[in-house]
């Protein structure tokens, strides 16, 4: 089968996939707004819950955990992905993505619920849990954990360290005469030393990288709306009038609601469990309270960063472009451009830069958290492999193109979805009691 082919086939199953999951997410997520009587619009509550004062033995405070699983929601797909959103689907795709992230946020909570619930102790006391704990313990379905715990290994563990270290390289080689393979090597380093620190040193650095990448993000796009801010109310008329367009159904409004819906979990993770995998993590027992605040997650994730991206994208001239093949950095480059001249390329790799190396660093983590699923007390030296696969991947990621990889990781995720959405289902008298 020749690679065209070969994508083809992928895009295919990947398309009927991501209309599956998207009918569970509405479905499932209209099921917990109902029982948990709309829990996820107590916007006080999640602020009250991450203040909270707590005991830090054993594990991560409230904090280093939400920083942990912001670390893998806000990484390249909240600027790319937004942007070929934005390409594909128009302008509407972010009411959908604003859509889902309220539905699915439901999801967010109900995964932490039971990972805090089911999470145990590794021998070095560390906590670990998640989807594959809980589909274990609670479900009694040890094989279905294990599979997912497989699948989180092979997608967070090899394919988005492939893909946000081929980003990272783009970004850098696309404003500095540097060769690939020195980006990488230098990209392997610093990823050896953190991974190597253990879990409390991940933790330590998404707790740092994640406020200063987000925040500067946030203050560039407040920057340019206020430039541009006679175009905002004519933007969010068209988000509204494209999200809703019906004259053509299957190729307009179909359309615009499966990318803004896929897009809106690539960039939020609401619904896969690997915000359950970071919550975990932490000291806290109280699985209503971390809910809370991984719902907060997704709102920071949707709501600020991925709306900072379209609104700095739907501001520029983006529909003269004509991209024959985008994957939508393109997109972002062109827009941060238009906004800040040649500055705003080098603004745009700094961010990228950050986003993509903190999602290496949870993606780490969660391959790590799933593969100590397979024992009770993990032999050190199959960590140690996972580490020095990790930083393999990385390098190699760095030098190759990931155009296969990204497709393969699409519909990993999709099944990922497909299999936490039904665990949390069929677990819901627990959590809506």
């Amino acid at each position: 089968m020749m690679k065209q082919d070969f994508i083809l086939l992928l895009n295919s199953i990947d398309q009927k996939l991501w209309i599956i999951v998207t009918i569970f997410i509405f479905l499932v997520g209209i099921y917990f707004t109902r029982k948990l009587r709309g829990l996820q619009f107590n916007f006080i509550k999640m602020i009250k819950e991450l203040t909270k004062k707590e005991q830090s033995k054993g594990g991560l405070n409230s904090f280093k955990t939400l920083m942990l699983s912001l670390a893998g929601r806000i990484g390249v797909g909240s600027i790319s992905g937004v942007a070929l959103a934005i390409y594909l689907g128009g302008p509407g795709t972010l009411f959908w993505i604003w859509a889902i992230s309220l539905l699915s946020s439901t999801l967010a909570y109900a995964e932490t619920y039971l990972g805090i619930k089911y999470k145990e102790k590794d021998e070095n006391k560390i906590y670990k849990g998640g989807p594959a704990y809980y589909i274990k313990k609670g479900l009694n379905k040890p094989k279905l954990g294990a599979l997912y715990a497989i699948i989180i290994i092979i997608c967070y563990g090899i394919g988005f360290m492939s893909v946000q270290s081929n980003t990272i390289t783009k970004a850098v080689t696309s404003i500095a005469n540097i060769e690939p393979v020195i980006v990488g090597i230098l990209l392997a380093i610093i990823s050896f030393i953190i991974i190597f620190g253990g879990v409390k040193k991940i933790a330590d650095a998404t707790s740092k990288i994640v406020p200063i990448m987000s925040g500067v993000y946030i203050l560039l796009s407040i920057i340019i709306i206020t430039i541009n801010i006679k175009l905002v109310p004519g933007i969010f008329l068209s988000i509204i009038k494209s999200a809703f367009n019906l004259k053509s159904f299957s190729t307009g409004f179909l359309a615009t609601l499966l990318i803004g819906v896929q897009r809106g979990i690539f960039s939020n993770e609401a619904g896969l469990g690997t915000g359950s995998i970071a919550a975990s993590s932490g000291t806290s027992n109280d699985p209503i309270g971390q809910g809370y605040i991984q719902m907060l997650g997704i709102y920071i994730t949707s709501f600020l960063i991925c709306s900072a991206t379209a609104i700095i994208i739907l501001t520029s001239n983006y529909s003269t472009l004509n991209i024959p093949d985008p994957n939508g950095i393109e997109l972002a480059t062109h827009a941060f451009m238009y906004h800040l001249g040649n500055m705003g390329n080098t603004i745009l790799v700094i961010c990228m830069f950050l986003f993509a190396f903190s999602t290496i660093l949870s993606g780490y983590y969660y391959g790590e958290s799933s593969l100590k699923y397979f024992f009770t007390k993990v032999n050190k030296k199959y960590i140690n492999a996972l580490k020095l696969l990790t930083v393999a991947v990385i390098f190699t990621g760095s030098i190759s193109s990931p155009t296969i990889m990204w497709k393969l990781t699409d519909i990993f995720v999709a099944i990922l979805s497909l299999i936490n959405i039904y665990s949390i289902f069929k677990l819901r008298k627990e959590i809506t009691k």
